[in-house]
């Protein structure tokens, strides 16, 4: 595992591009090196490599194509982060408890039934050393999408997300409706604004599906852990492309799914534009996308016939996660991301520190 890190570490020192991730429940970790330091991006996603995608989904999107791969267990690490954090807090929460009762207002007097509304904490490090904050996560997150993104030309970005934006498999995808937020406990209860707002996700999630013509099936809500964070789930499968459907393509269903109400609001257009009118700050990543996009694996068949025993198929898929739970990372510096979303039940304060719940979650990457 040391040999695969002092890869990286030179990738890092040499300011080439790269990305290191692990899966959900899984102790694989894959590297994806770029040689040199070009900036590629999507253009209808048709392309292969691992994706970085913003919020602003008339933004363009990252890609890292698979130049180079390398891959290693990881079983675990007694990691030592000395790191100290600085941040001033007070201003921050009257700015944010004021955006969040603007939000709260805009519910009652427009068409808004939720909007996402976030902040950015900056936060002072010791050491600029993205690798041991990635092994933190590593050890401190084994359910989550974990990832150090790094591309001289845009920045170092680290992350350790719960949230599953869309999985393809061929013809097959599947998504889910993710939303509230509580403390991890055994016996949680979801109190009504909490069951309303995860309702908001799945209902628009399903209706814009419904509205594409993609078949679908929708499972039963139930509670999510992640880290020291609950949220309420539901799991939804369906077919990219159908003989009854007009839709053929992964774009269709990228753009249909992001940005979702658990991360923008609803309606999705009349909720991105009062975002973006009045966060105060650009989100640049946080609430995007990323992961692997159109991988392709070769299989043996099952084919009985001699004739073919060396007989191959090939299976394509992509993996995207909704980029939650992330910093960026600035040489002695990082930026935290969080936010919640607002209903017109929302109590501003409360929502505050549902804010600081989530800060809490990318502190302790700093201090572990």
């Amino acid at each position: 595992m040391d040999s695969f890190f002092n890869v990286i570490a030179e990738q890092f020192s040499n300011e080439l591009p790269f990305v290191v991730y692990r899966k959900p429940n899984e102790i694989l970790v894959n590297g994806a090196l770029q040689q040199d330091d070009i900036l590629h991006v999507v253009s209808d996603y048709s392309e292969s490599g691992f994706v970085m995608a913003p919020f602003d989904s008339d933004k363009e999107a990252v890609l890292i194509p698979f130049d180079k791969r390398i891959e290693a267990a990881f079983n675990g690490e007694n990691t030592i982060q000395s790191q100290s954090v600085n941040s001033e807090l007070t201003e921050k929460e009257k700015t944010h408890i004021s955006l969040v009762k603007k939000g709260i207002e805009a519910i009652h007097n427009s068409d808004l039934s939720k909007v996402v509304l976030s902040r950015e904490e900056k936060c002072s490090l010791k050491d600029n050393d993205p690798l041991l904050l990635f092994k933190n996560a590593l050890n401190l997150y084994k359910n989550a999408f974990v990832y150090l993104w790094y591309h001289p030309k845009v920045g170092c970005w680290l992350g350790a997300t719960p949230e599953v934006l869309l999985q393809t498999r061929n013809n097959q995808f599947k998504t889910m409706a993710l939303a509230g937020t509580q403390l991890y406990t055994e016996n949680i209860i979801w109190e009504e604004k909490e069951q309303n707002e995860q309702q908001i996700v799945t209902d628009y999630i399903t209706e814009s599906l419904s509205a594409k013509e993609f078949k679908f099936t929708k499972g039963d809500s139930y509670t999510l852990k992640a880290g020291s964070l609950a949220h309420i789930r539901t799991d939804i499968s369906g077919n990219i492309n159908d003989v009854n459907s007009r839709n053929t393509d992964l774009q269709t269903l990228i753009n249909t799914l992001h940005p979702t109400p658990a991360v923008c609001g609803f309606p999705k257009e009349t909720a991105k534009d009062f975002i973006l009118k009045n966060e105060g700050y650009d989100r640049q990543f946080y609430t995007g996308f990323l992961g692997e996009l159109n991988i392709e694996t070769k299989r043996r068949g099952n084919r009985r016939n001699t004739e073919n025993h060396a007989y191959r198929f090939t299976t394509k898929s992509s993996s995207l996660f909704v980029n939650l739970r992330c910093m960026k990372i600035n040489n002695a510096s990082a930026s935290i991301y969080v936010g919640g979303g607002i209903t017109a039940s929302s109590n501003a304060e409360n929502e505050y520190v549902e804010t600081c719940n989530k800060t809490n979650t990318m502190k302790m990457l700093i201090n572990y």
